[in-house]
């Protein structure tokens, strides 16, 4: 299979909504990127049409027809019936006189083709009186059955699209000529590059209207055709079985659009449930003019079905019709590679994501997938993984964080916008003698503690850092942080008990203090020893010099 559709992988955002839109969840998410598995794509487009990121990308095949203008070929463009309801208000004649000034030879519409293709679903079911018949001109549909329902594989119409019976016919009356479809489908690139050189090239009307804008060309409005061009129905929801005669007693005719829809029928199909009937298949809801590659989000399928509607006409186009046989076209069963997990393996798997019991099976879908159990098999053929289960994170990380918040030795008390209590753990509780948290979860934090600096953080945005207070009514000293989460609006308070630290502190400053004075009384009782003793040498040198003065006298008297 072509690979129509690419991805940016700088925006893939992990908001698995390409997943939950995947009709054959054929889309795997690897490195936080998502990847689509081509084998098991249909190639519906809804990944492109529903992804907020614009990561997905169809493959733009301009240049591969401005190759083919240069070629000097004669390159022909077959136009979707479904450009009415994309560009309002012009008609064919508006149409090609702008792609010829782009350098086409010339500009047909599908419809031609369309006409084709009915008279011959008309013919299989009136010559050949088959049991059920399945419309084959959607390549998703075909790709959904080749794929996924392979005993309605004979069921489906072994019938050329009409873009491929419109292209054979050009070529059968151009001599040389180059074929382009131009529409709003993302599979028929794929059709084109599989079944051969019928179709050269396609265009979305995405890639046309961007060609026309870069060249400067714009469309006029036109009048619309009133007689010739029943086919230009086909776009629409019931639109093939509008052009067809149903005479075929014993049939019933029905359309069926969407493919979540179309896999109920073919489940259906696949059960025996149903016979003799014809089945009008469209992937997409409302048909091709709600294709993914339509310009204008969001679609207005009534207005859109109006304008294809007022455009068609009441009769056939006066075309020649070919051979059933240039027309059959054989389809063949698609294998995909995907191994089905064992009971047990996806019981394993479950229970890797908390699922220990049916009851804890959310299905809540926010994974993409539409049960845990299917999510579980997509983990196993490596589509998805672990970190996909959002529930199973949001516990992960709950227990995570209550693991932490619990065991901390910080008291943690979390207040909202209206100073609330959101949330308290045991450490805050034991600080502030709190026996149930309960008691104070959704009350007032001025309950608790001064709510003052609070208001400040609240107001000015600008948190408080290790700040060292006395809890008076607790009798705690706490060293606390206030900050806001700027994207909750929470506030949250840590406090660490340094109750023993200040009282140790405090011990310490009382034992210096004593020690100081202590020391200061030694040191002044030793200085007034010192200085008595000095009184006391003083007084006795003084009479000793007194004494010794007389002595010496004495002797000299002698």
């Amino acid at each position: 299979m072509k690979s129509c559709l690419t991805l940016k992988k700088s925006n893939c955002k992990n908001c698995y909504k390409c997943i939950r839109h995947c009709p054959v969840k054929s889309i795997r998410f690897s490195g936080n990127q998502a990847h689509i598995i081509e084998q098991d794509c249909i190639l519906c487009g809804q990944c492109f049409v529903v992804c907020p990121q614009d990561a997905k990308q169809i493959v733009d095949e301009t240049e591969k027809v401005r190759v083919l203008l240069q070629s000097g070929a004669p390159v022909v463009v077959s136009l979707a019936p479904s450009f009415i309801a994309n560009y309002d208000g012009v008609g064919i004649e508006s149409m090609r006189n702008a792609l010829k000034q782009l350098g086409f030879y010339d500009v047909e519409e599908t419809a031609i083709g369309a006409t084709f293709v009915k008279r011959e679903y008309e013919r299989l079911l009136r010559d050949e009186k088959r049991d059920i018949v399945i419309s084959s001109c959607c390549h998703t549909v075909n790709l959904l059955i080749q794929k996924y329902f392979q005993k309605a594989l004979p069921y489906l119409a072994n019938v050329l699209s009409p873009m491929q019976a419109h292209c054979m016919d050009i070529k059968a009356r151009i001599p040389n000529a180059k074929t382009v479809f131009i529409g709003p489908c993302v599979s028929k690139k794929d059709e084109a590059e599989y079944y051969g050189d019928t179709v050269d090239a396609v265009l979305t009307f995405d890639e046309l209207s961007a060609w026309l804008k870069k060249e400067h060309i714009s469309l006029e409005q036109s009048d619309a055709p009133k007689t010739e061009g029943r086919a230009r129905f086909f776009p629409t929801a019931g639109g093939i079985l509008k052009t067809m005669e149903q005479n075929q007693p014993g049939y019933t005719y029905l359309a069926v659009d969407g493919v979540e829809n179309c896999i109920r029928v073919l489940h259906e199909i696949e059960n025996g449930t149903l016979r003799q009937c014809f089945i009008e298949m469209s992937s997409c809801a409302g048909s091709c003019i709600g294709g993914p590659a339509m310009e204008r989000h969001p679609r207005s399928p009534v207005r859109d079905y109006i304008a294809v509607s007022q455009y068609a006409g009441t009769a056939d186009f006066a075309v020649h019709q070919p051979n059933y046989a240039a027309l059959q076209k054989q389809f063949s069963y698609i294998e995909r590679s995907a191994a089905l997990p064992s009971e047990i393996e996806i019981r394993q798997i479950l229970e890797q994501m908390g699922k220990f019991k049916p009851e804890q099976e959310l299905n809540c879908g926010s994974c993409g997938y539409d049960s845990c159990r299917e999510k579980a098999i997509a983990i196993y053929q490596g589509k998805a993984d672990m970190s996909m289960c959002l529930p199973y994170l949001k516990e992960k990380a709950e227990s995570f964080s209550d693991t932490i918040v619990k065991n901390t030795p910080n008291g943690l008390i979390v207040l909202n916008q209206s100073l609330e209590v959101q949330q308290i753990n045991a450490a805050a509780m034991q600080i502030m003698n709190i026996r149930y948290a309960g008691d104070v979860l959704g009350d007032q934090v001025v309950r608790i503690l001064e709510p003052k600096i609070f208001l400040d953080v609240l107001k000015t945005g600008r948190g408080v850092y290790n700040e060292r207070i006395y809890l008076a009514e607790y009798s705690r000293f706490v060293e606390r942080t206030i900050v806001q989460d700027r994207e909750s609006k929470m506030l949250i308070c840590i406090m660490r008990d340094v109750t023993n630290e200040e009282n140790e502190r405090k011990k310490k400053e009382t034992i210096s203090r004593n020690t100081v004075e202590v020391a200061d009384k030694v040191i002044d009782k030793q200085m007034r020893i010192v200085q008595e003793i000095a009184s006391l040498l003083g007084e006795t040198a003084a009479e000793t010099k007194i004494a010794l003065s007389k002595l010496k006298e004495s002797m000299e008297d002698e």
